[in-house]
């Protein structure tokens, strides 16, 4: 009875989809979280010198990159909550307000209910 009961639990968290309960989602990548941009204005000189700009959140990957405008982008992350990114010309065309978001690319945990990668909610740089 034990044993029967045992893999009724186990089939139920298995197919929940919670990452939190499912103990087989260990690995999954969880959804970034984004909460602040450094700077959250900079002008558009410091653009044409290649200027850093800082993504503050959590739940930050490996594998995470900022999106910039749709545009996924070479990103530094510096630890779970802190990404960098080099803003160009090539990127930031000119003045205006500029859309910025964090991926992570959707990893491998097979078909067991959980969910891996996403991406954040977005915040917006302005460009003088």
């Amino acid at each position: 009875m034990n044993v029967r009961l045992c893999l009724v639990a186990i089939a139920i968290v298995s197919l929940s989809g919670c990452n939190a309960l499912n103990p087989f989602c260990s690995s999954a990548r969880p959804d970034p979280l984004i909460g602040s941009l450094s700077p959250s204005t900079i002008s558009f000189s410091q653009v044409q010198q290649g200027a850093t700009l800082t993504v503050r959140g959590s739940q930050f990957v490996a594998a995470s990159e900022v999106v910039i405008n749709g545009k996924p982008l070479s990103t530094a992350v510096v630890n779970s909550s802190n990404l960098k990114v080099t803003l160009t010309t090539g990127i930031i065309a000119g003045p205006g307000t500029v859309k910025v978001s964090v991926l992570t690319p959707t990893g491998s945990s097979a078909d067991l209910g959980c969910t891996s990668g996403g991406k954040s909610s977005v915040l917006t740089l302005n460009v003088n």
